[in-house]
C-alpha cells in the first residue's frame, strides 16, 4: 500500500516505522512543518501542506494528532475512500465519534482503531490460552496502568480539555477498559467510578478508579494514574481455572511477561508457567499486520470502531457526559 501518516509526533514516527516490507510511506503532513519536514527527510516521503495534499497520493491514511483532530481528519480520508488506522481514543466523546462510524459504513472501508496493548506479546498470549479453553470462563479482571508524568507535564496539550477531552482516564484509561473488554468477552452494563486530580496543576484527571461490570456479573476493577512515580503495567486475568497476569511493558515499565496459573484438580499451589518477551516492542509491526490483513480479507479489524465506541461509552458515563 500507498501510505500517509497525518501527525508526525512520537505515535506517528512509530507508525512510520512498523509498515510492512510492502508497503511505501509516500506522504506526511503536521501543523507542525518542521515534524513533517523531518519525518519526510528520513523517510523520503513528501511533506504535504496539507491533509487535502495527501489524500490523492495515498492507499491507507494513519492519523496520529492531537484528540481534538483525529475523528475530523479520519472522517475526511474516509470520505475520500481511503483505509485508515487511527489512533485511540478516536474521538473525546461518543456523539463525536458516531458520525464517523457511518462515514465508514457507507464508504465500506476499513477503520482500525490504534489499540496496539492488543498487540503487545504478551497480551496475544494470554488471548490465545484463554481461547483454547482450558482455563474455563472469565470471572473478573483487575488492571493497574501509570506512569510518573515529566516536568511541565500539566501544561502540555492533554492537560487542556477542549483538545484532549479528559486527563488519565483518556489517556492509558482507555487502554485499560479496552483490554478489560476484550478479555471478558462482553459489554458493561454498570459503570461506576471516581475521577481525581491529586497532584498535577490541571483541569483535567491524573487518577481514574472504575469498577465495569457486566450483564452476566463479570466484573473489571481497574486503576490508571499519572502519579505512579515508578511506571507499572499490571493486568490479571481470573478464570475459573487459571489466572493469568501480564506484568511489564518493556522499557521503563519492565520485562514484559506472562505468567500463567494453572489450578490442579487437588486445588493448592498451581501449575506455572512464565513467558518472558524481552527485546523492542513489536505491538505496532503486528498491529499494523493485523490492519493490512482486515484490508486484504475486508474482514473487520482486531479493534474497530465498535470497540472505541463501546470505550468511550464507558468513558462519558466516568465524566458524566
Amino acid at each position: 500500500m500507498k501510505v500517509g501518516i497525518v501527525g508526525c509526533g512520537l505515535i506517528g514516527r512509530k507508525r512510520a516505522d512498523a509498515l510492512g516490507k510492502d508497503d511505501t510511506l509516500v506522504a506526511v503532513c503536521d501543523t507542525n512543518a518542521r515534524m513533517s519536514g523531518e519525518l519526510a527527510q528520513r523517510t523520503g516521503a513528501k511533506a504535504c501542506a496539507n491533509v487535502a495534499e495527501l489524500l490523492p497520493m495515498v492507499d491507507a491514511v494513519v492519523v496520529a494528532t492531537t484528540h481534538d483532530s483525529l475523528t475530523p481528519i479520519a472522517r475526511q480520508a474516509v470520505q475520500a475512500k481511503k483505509h485508515v488506522i487511527v489512533e485511540k481514543p478516536v474521538a473525546r466523546t461518543v456523539k463525536e465519534l458516531e458520525p464517523l462510524v457511518a462515514d465508514a459504513k457507507q464508504a465500506g472501508v476499513v477503520v482500525k482503531v490504534g489499540f496496539n496493548h492488543r498487540f503487545h506479546p504478551a497480551i496475544a498470549k494470554a488471548r490465545a490460552i484463554l481461547d483454547e479453553g482450558k482455563c474455563g470462563p472469565v470471572m473478573f479482571v483487575r488492571g493497574r496502568y501509570g506512569h510518573g508524568g515529566r516536568i511541565g507535564y500539566d501544561k502540555e496539550w492533554r492537560a487542556k480539555p477542549e483538545i484532549s477531552g479528559g486527563g488519565e482516564l483518556m489517556d492509558q484509561g482507555v487502554h485499560m477498559i479496552d483490554l478489560a473488554r476484550y478479555f471478558i468477552g462482553a459489554e458493561f452494563t454498570k459503570v461506576i467510578g471516581q475521577t481525581a486530580t491529586f497532584f498535577w496543576n490541571m483541569p483535567v484527571d491524573d487518577n481514574a478508579f472504575m469498577t465495569l461490570t457486566t450483564g452476566a456479573g463479570q466484573v473489571a476493577h481497574l486503576h490508571v494514574s499519572c502519579t505512579e512515580w515508578k511506571n507499572l503495567f499490571s493486568l490479571e486475568i481470573y478464570a475459573r481455572h487459571a489466572k493469568l497476569h501480564v506484568d511489564g511493558l518493556g522499557g521503563s515499565y519492565g520485562v514484559e511477561r506472562l505468567s500463567h496459573y494453572a489450578m490442579r484438580p487437588e486445588m493448592g499451589p498451581p501449575d506455572t508457567l512464565i513467558y518472558e518477551y524481552p527485546g523492542p516492542d513489536r505491538s505496532w509491526a503486528d498491529e499494523w499486520t493485523e490492519f493490512a490483513r482486515a484490508i486484504a480479507t475486508r474482514e473487520s479489524p482486531n479493534g474497530d470502531l465498535q470497540d472505541a465506541l463501546a470505550t468511550m461509552r464507558v468513558v462519558d458515563v466516568l465524566y458524566g457526559r
